[in-house]
């Protein structure tokens, strides 16, 4: 007897979930928080998370003070820079804006940490530092009436690197209670305040001998004495941080040689350093120093200002980054999670889900005549759906905090995933046309699990419909979507939760309600017919895996995968036989799958070049980029840009009707509009930024530039009659 179509779902379920949560390789920098009047007082970035934190425990208090900073948490390996930033690199900067009355002080640096970099090292600090200010408050500071609180804000900028180098900035606010304590982070506080340099009155001073310079004294601490020192100079470009400090002791006396930068800044006559060494606990200490310097120095080498390329990325992060995740009003929040539902229900009538949600309709047939079992079917079924959509939003949010650029969908940019999933259909569209059963492989335990745990098979149906439906979103989740990716975790999980609750409501409705459920056809012969039948929807599924892949291997690789598929599916059928036949033949084809695997398998999922596919682009149309744009806009030229993929259903249809259409084509050629083409078929992190840009995640989107006019961004769903309006409304050329 052959097993029910819905538990063939559970014995791919390992396949699914990895399919589910597979994704291709991207890296970009995802740089600063927004700004604005409402600026947040903490801001997570790729590499840090930074936040703007007070201590003042007395409140704050006419004529007193109290302490004010920038918490930074850096990302494993990464490190951001000390007032002296070493061979390279950028100190942070921090640029208040406080009410009148309050002013802040100098950066009390805590202790730096030498940071190697290949041939270079670096002053900086890693893990966790909090750079404090003094805020002083002037003795005639009032409140205003009914003030109860005084708004600090900063604008910090700070470079942070580990073997590449990311300029971030961001603005934050904070609302400090004036009469009440705030002393969450006095520890902290506390821990910087102990890992700064105590200032130190010693007979320590230095000579300039040549190209080094040469320190000599008494009077160093008693932790200091004997150990081996650390000398950070605050004035950059005075010494070579990455040669070796040549250093002894003879009793308390201690002496050192230090090699002068090649390009030296400075000559100063008085230095300030900081001195540091690790004692018997461990513990590093610092001491600062100033120290007279004796001797002329040699001529300095022209100084070398900061590269016009690291001046150039942080004036083009201030105007054009990415915006970090930042809480949205509540109306926005509320319309977004009304949107994800509306885009869920939608959801089900696109052609991508079918196949799957036939085969669980099966499933509910079975069980018509079982409300109990019918109720926990379409509540399994539910739970899968939203899950999965869970579990796909924190791997896209996590990601873009790891410095992936991703967009919803990303699981098909992925050549191995849609190879993966094209194997999957056609191996449940064998099952379901009768050519082999999962059972007579199964021990006979195994191939009756389902039948007495049919809600595990309803939940990983679920499962499998969001790993096929997730790229047939954007039609209707585009701007939701693109505001969740944008959104706090809080905010963002909910809008994906709205979005599966959105596709499984029809399924749980025909669960709970009897009425729904009446209408249901009951169990009978069918029922195979209608299995044997869904087994060709499963194959067209298959032929447009095989397409996208085409897109992305080229014809070599759609050529293999179809190569694999046949020696898949001879296997199994060869599997399905009785007797001597099932083992000689059996053994042949699997041997046969296996050298075809290692002979063409890498073949199949091998990304093409990008310009060996955009050589394929249709002469009309012409590859996109952002540089193309400005330079045709330059021209006095409008620009179309079609946002689109090889796996985007939705994008197909839109080319080969309203932008293919005889009408619409005339129309852009009588306003002289350059088509360009974003292929997001395969990962393209310029891409994903430009769609980060307009609001979206995902494909298709439509955009018209005109000169001297905002971009114009049409719908998914594109239609003749919305393109020739915006067409018109261009002016006459």
């Amino acid at each position: 007897m052959p097993l029910p179509a819905a538990p063939l779902l559970r014995r791919f379920s390992i396949v699914a979930l990895l399919a589910l949560a597979c994704c291709g390789n991207a890296s970009a920098q995802w740089l600063k928080g927004s700004r604005g009047s409402a600026a947040p007082a903490s801001i997570t970035t790729p590499h840090v998370q930074a936040e703007l934190v007070a201590h003042a425990p007395e409140g704050v208090v006419a004529g007193g003070q109290f302490q004010a900073g920038l918490r930074i948490t850096h990302q494993p390996h990464w490190h951001t820079y000390w007032l002296n930033p070493g061979d390279s690199g950028l100190a942070t900067q921090l640029a208040w804006s406080l009410p009148d009355g309050l002013a802040a002080g100098p950066v009390a640096w805590p202790l730096p940490q030498r940071i190697p970099v290949g041939p270079l090292a670096n002053y900086g600090y890693e893990n966790t530092v909090l750079l404090p200010v003094t805020v002083q408050v002037a003795p005639g500071f009032a409140a205003a009436p009914g003030q109860t609180s005084v708004r600090l804000s900063l604008h910090a900028q700070w470079l942070v690197c580990q073997q590449e180098c990311v300029p971030e900035e961001g603005d934050f606010s904070l609302e400090l209670p004036m009469h009440s304590a705030t002393a969450a982070d006095g520890a902290d506080f506390a821990a910087a305040q102990a890992a700064q340099p105590r200032a130190l009155a010693s007979g320590l001073t230095a000579t300039v001998d040549g190209n080094s310079l040469k320190l000599d004294g008494t009077g160093l601490p008693p932790a200091l004495q004997g150990r081996t020192l650390e000398l950070f100079p605050e004035t950059p470009e005075i010494t070579a941080p990455a040669a070796p400090l040549q250093q002894r002791w003879s009793g308390e006396h201690w002496t050192a040689e230090a090699a002068l930068a090649a390009q030296r800044s400075e000559s100063p006559a008085l230095l300030p350093v900081v001195i540091a060494a690790t004692d018997a606990a461990g513990q590093r200490q610092g001491w600062r120093i100033e120290m007279p310097v004796a001797g002329p120095w040699p001529t300095a080498a022209k100084p070398v200002p900061v590269s016009a390329a690291l001046q150039s990325a942080l004036a083009d992060n201030a105007a054009a980054a990415p915006v970090a995740a930042q809480a949205a009003p509540m109306a926005t929040w509320l319309a977004a999670l009304g949107a994800a539902l509306l885009g869920g229900l939608l959801l089900n009538l696109m052609p991508c889900v079918f196949p799957v949600l036939a085969v669980k309709l099966l499933g509910f047939a079975r069980h018509g005549a079982a409300p109990r079992q019918q109720r926990i079917a379409g509540l399994a079924y539910a739970s899968g759906v939203v899950l999965s959509f869970l579990v796909l939003g924190a791997l896209v949010l996590g990601l873009r905090a790891a410095g992936e650029q991703l967009g919803w969908g990303f699981q098909l940019q992925s050549p191995v995933v849609v190879a993966a999933l094209a194997a999957l259909f056609t191996v449940l569209g064998l099952n379901l046309a009768g050519v082999f059963e999962f059972g007579m492989w199964a021990p006979r335990g195994l191939a009756g699990m389902a039948l007495r745990h049919p809600a595990a098979d309803a939940f990983l149906s679920g499962v499998l419909a969001v790993a096929i439906a997730s790229p047939c979103t954007a039609p209707f989740m585009g701007a939701s979507l693109g505001l969740a990716l944008g959104l706090p975790t809080a905010q963002a999980l909910p809008v994906f939760a709205a979005l599966g609750l959105g596709m499984a409501l029809p399924y749980l409705g025909a669960a709970w309600v009897p009425a729904v459920a009446r209408l249901l056809p009951r169990p009978g012969a069918w029922m195979d017919m209608f299995r044997r039948l869904m087994a060709f929807p499963m194959f067209a599924t298959v032929a447009w895996l095989v397409w996208v892949l085409g897109q992305q291997s080229g014809i070599d690789g759609a050529g293999a995968l179809l190569l694999l598929l046949v020696a898949g599916s001879a296997c199994l059928w060869a599997l399905a036989l009785r007797g001597r036949a099932r083992a000689w033949l059996g053994g042949a084809t699997a041997l046969l799958l296996i050298g075809l695997l290692t002979a063409v398998g890498p073949r199949a999922v091998s990304a093409l070049p990008p310009q060996q596919a955009a050589a394929d682009a249709a002469a009309r149309w012409q590859p996109w980029s952002e540089d193309k744009v400005r330079s045709l806009l330059a021209e006095g030229r409008p620009v179309f840009v079609d946002f689109t993929a090889s796996w985007c259903v939705t994008c197909q249809v839109n080319e080969r009707s309203t932008l293919a259409d005889d009408g619409v084509l005339q129309a852009l050629d009588g306003k002289r509009v350059a088509l360009l083409r974003a292929d997001w078929t395969r990962q393209d992190p310029a891409i994903t930024r430009a769609l980060r840009a307009l609001g979206r995640s995902g494909v298709p989107v439509y955009v018209l530039h005109a000169p001297g006019r905002p971009p114009q961004v049409l719908t998914e769903l594109l239609s003749r009659d919305e393109v020739k309006a915006a067409l018109a409304a261009l002016p006459a050329r």
